[in-house]
């Protein structure tokens, strides 16, 4: 499963890289604690869109920039994950289709037994 959160860190952490920043620098100009930062890039905290446009001012960087670059990776993995499924695999049904028995036959294949009810009704 492709985790929006862990895009997303990746792609800040090559943004504060490209700038040769380290996470102390941008976690003191967003004002967010080292350790969530830290999280944040590592796909393990979720960023609110308030400490998204923290982050994004602290590397100077337009939100929409970050975003635009996340949804290109996201469409980059589903692409990848659909090439890893064969042709036999996005055929086959989900459910197998299962036989009816035949009129007066159960399940389990038997013939049920008369009951009083059809003794009386012939």
């Amino acid at each position: 499963m492709i985790l929006l959160r862990r895009l997303l860190g990746d792609v800040l952490r090559r943004q504060r890289q490209r700038q040769g920043r380290t996470l102390r620098e941008v976690s003191a100009a967003a004002r967010v604690s080292l350790g969530y930062l830290s999280e944040v890039e590592r796909g393990q905290k979720e960023a609110s869109s308030e400490l998204l446009a923290a982050i994004c001012d602290a590397l100077d960087v337009r939100m929409s920039e970050v975003m635009r670059e996340v949804s290109d990776e996201l469409s980059l993995a589903e692409l990848a994950a659909m090439a890893t499924l064969s042709e036999g695999d996005l055929l086959r049904p989900v459910l197998e289709p299962v036989p009816l028995p035949a009129p007066g036959v159960d399940r389990a294949g038997s013939v049920p037994k008369a009951s009083a009810m059809d003794v009386v009704a012939a």
